[in-house]
């Protein structure tokens, strides 16, 4: 016979099943509604507790919850802990391990009796992630958006036929991939505020819309002009191409005419955004691509992105509109081979006090909210004469709308990776 705390387990293991992937927020994971709690013969109360192993000693964890809070769990002789690997449903192939197994990063799911003060959890139960078995599965679900995932311009978003319209359109190539959607395919969308892909929260079709920047991986047709999607994930971003305004170092902000709008815009510069200076020879050569220098050549020197999702081009009105990158398979800056993306990370880097004001520069952004300042994700300057070459900033705005969106931690296993 199963025991009520084998029973348990069992349970447990089908919500932290999911704890490794970034499609779904781990904070968002246990909902009373989705797991009701078992009838237990004791009337002590039961707290649950998810995060990332902060710190060992002896018998004591200090956990980081998924809500920020620190959690101390204590270890006591009578507590059961297995682990399993990252995607499992049921605790079929997992193995009982010791205190002394657990590290410093290790996800945690812990089951036990709050302290009378509160501050401590009796862990009766413990279902445990390694952090090396999540990298491993992370990894894999790396290179499966590299080798399955294609990304662009929203066209067209049908509801009724699950079918979503992407033009992978750049400066000479104009390309369109039709991306279905069925009752299984994950669907996420990235914060207003945040470009990191673990950020990104559970979405519907109907939340995409004309403008949007979309990642799809799934599996291609023969022609690679359609995609059953097993997972998308979509954004609104903002492709900006001004000028210096001012400088403000004490906050880490940039203002920025933007000759698209013709109003000025307020950024927050953060650790992770990605700042370069343009060579000029490579300047040069962009510019008279957007003057009109053919579909064929090379306008900077690397092209197409691979591997990881770039934000994408142009909306009707307003600050260009981006999103996800696109991969090898789908938009980018075309050329012979390489990645434009690899090119951007061997360019100068610059800090925010290298800023003049009269600078020109180029700017892929977050959409902002009521409550944040747009963030640059990536910041070029040295791009005067591609401004000179298209003065209104539409042009030049869609050339830098292709690039990655680079940046730092939170876009481990997923598009960006």
């Amino acid at each position: 016979m199963i025991s009520k705390r084998t029973t348990e387990l069992i349970r447990l293991a089908a919500i932290f099943a999911v704890f490794a992937s970034p499609a779904f927020p781990c904070a968002a994971l246990i909902q009373a509604s989705q797991f009701p709690a078992q009838p237990s013969a004791s009337t002590v109360s039961v707290t649950k507790s998810v995060g990332t192993v902060k710190t060992i000693d002896g018998s004591i964890i200090v956990l980081i919850s998924d809500t920020g809070a620190n959690v101390t769990v204590v270890v006591e002789a009578s507590t059961r802990m297995v682990r399993t690997a990252p995607g499992q449903k049921s605790l079929e192939g997992a193995t009982a391990i010791q205190l002394q197994d657990l590290q410093v990063g290790d996800r945690m799911l812990v089951r036990g009796a709050p302290s009378a003060d509160g501050k401590s959890l009796a862990a009766s139960s413990i279902i445990v992630m390694t952090k090396s078995d999540i990298a491993a599965k992370q990894e894999r679900e790396r290179q499966d958006w590299q080798k399955r995932g294609t990304g662009g311009l929203v066209k067209a978003a049908d509801a009724t036929s699950g079918t979503i319209t992407l033009s992978t359109s750049a400066v000479g190539v104009n390309k369109t991939i039709a991306v279905h959607i069925a009752k299984d395919t994950v669907i996420r969308r990235y914060a207003p505020d945040s470009v990191k892909f673990d950020d990104a929260r559970p979405s519907t079709l109907d939340q995409i819309k004309p403008g949007d920047q979309l990642r799809a991986r799934g599996d291609r047709s023969a022609d690679g002009s359609e995609l059953a999607a097993q997972e998308i994930v979509s954004g609104t971003f903002q492709n900006i191409a001004g000028t210096v305004i001012s400088l403000s170092p004490g906050d880490s902000t940039v203002k920025v005419m933007d000759l698209i709008t013709k109003k000025p815009v307020t950024l927050k510069i953060t650790t992770d955004s990605q700042m370069h200076k343009l060579p000029p020879e490579a300047a040069q050569r962009i510019a008279a691509r957007v003057k009109g220098g053919g579909a064929g050549g090379n306008a900077s020197g690397a092209g197409q992105t691979s591997g990881s999702p770039p934000p994408a081009a142009v909306g009707s009105a307003g600050s260009a509109k981006a999103g996800e990158s696109a991969t090898g398979n789908g938009g980018g800056l075309r050329s012979g081979g390489g990645d434009f993306q690899q090119m951007l990370n061997h360019m100068p880097a610059v800090v925010l006090a290298d800023l003049q004001k009269g600078d020109a520069v180029m700017i892929v952004a977050t959409e902002g909210s009521a409550n944040s300042q747009p963030t640059a994700i990536s910041l070029l300057t040295g791009v005067e004469p591609i401004l000179s070459a298209a003065p209104n900033g539409g042009q030049a705005a869609m050339l830098l709308s292709p690039w990655n969106l680079g940046g730092g931690g939170g876009d481990a296993a997923g598009p960006n990776p």
